[in-house]
């Protein structure tokens, strides 16, 4: 009987001086791989506006008004948009905000006290103050109107018939703007409100959300930008009794907190806020914020 003898044939290894080439081809390969990834990643980059600062983000102070109006939930996912720069609000009574700035804990300050501002430019702490948009106090009190001021025009006139029937009138304390004006208001009339505190002047020291609800639930008078007084929903008995007093003009200015003194300041992110607010886009923006079809703030920055 024949015998068979099954040939296994063995592949021999590959010489080791090709090894390398296949390390090198499959380098290759996955360099190719990902410099294609690399372009794919920038083109969408370029397709994005704000691609270039999408890390970047600043701190604005600001008046409880432009926060409590809503104003800055319209405005800000436009810029951020645009820029991609996200912008971070401490929503303080301006007193507050501009020493947050003077401080060097914010980077832009957006308020509302021309004097104020003015001291703070002044002082050094801030670079250049721009105007930007406007409103307007109005007073505010119960319908039943005890101190007969209704449908006035002089807000002069209307703190004394206050004083005069002692009542009660509920004031933010809280060296914001609206305090402010309130302040001057009352030392213009030749009111003493020493005597009222405590009794018929009752200090909140607090915003203009909570100053208004404690005015509905005291039946009592309060000053408020008309922003705010717009948005607000619980009035109770409470209706704008005096308005359109030239004096009630309320100016918003907004600055760049001198990086020179605080180095940590992002002073172009922080410009290019500014820049945008006062640009013709921002100032749409501005001009675009209704509630119930009313305009809330009138924009003015300079030409």
């Amino acid at each position: 009987m024949a015998t068979f003898q099954r040939r296994v044939r063995i592949q021999p290894k590959a010489p080791l001086g090709s090894r390398p080439r296949v390390a090198q081809r499959r380098n290759r390969l996955r360099a190719g791989l990902a410099a294609f990834a690399g372009t794919l990643l920038l083109a969408a980059g370029l397709a994005s506006p704000g691609a270039a600062h999408a890390q970047t983000s600043i701190t604005v102070a600001s008046t409880t008004s432009t926060e409590q109006s809503g104003l800055f939930h319209h405005l800000l996912p436009a810029f951020e948009k645009k820029t991609g720069i996200q912008v971070k609000v401490v929503a303080v009574g301006t007193g507050q905000a501009l020493d947050i700035g003077r401080r060097g804990d914010a980077d832009v300050v957006f308020v509302h006290d021309a004097k104020a501002e003015e001291k703070f430019i002044a002082e050094g702490a801030g670079v250049k103050r721009f105007e930007v948009m406007y409103n307007d106090f109005v007073l505010i009190g119960p319908k039943s109107d005890p101190a007969k001021i209704g449908g006035g025009k002089d807000i002069l006139e209307a703190l004394r018939k206050i004083s005069a029937a002692g009542a009660p009138f509920a004031s933010r304390a809280d060296r914001s703007g609206t305090h402010a004006a309130e302040l001057r208001y009352w030392a213009a009339a030749g009111v003493d409100l020493a005597p009222g505190k405590g009794k018929w002047y009752k200090e909140t020291g607090s915003g203009m959300g909570p100053t208004l609800n404690t005015a509905a639930g005291l039946n009592a008078y309060v000053l408020a930008d008309r922003g705010t007084w717009l948005s607000f929903k619980n009035r109770g008995d409470l209706v704008v009794l005096v308005e359109g007093d030239k004096r009630l003009f309320n100016q918003y200015g907004v600055m760049l907190v001198n990086p020179a003194k605080h180095p940590q300041v992002k002073k172009e992110a922080g410009q290019k806020f500014i820049d945008w607010l006062i640009s013709p886009e921002g100032q749409a923006t501005i001009a675009s914020y209704k509630i119930n079809g009313e305009q809330l703030f009138f924009p003015n920055a300079a030409k």
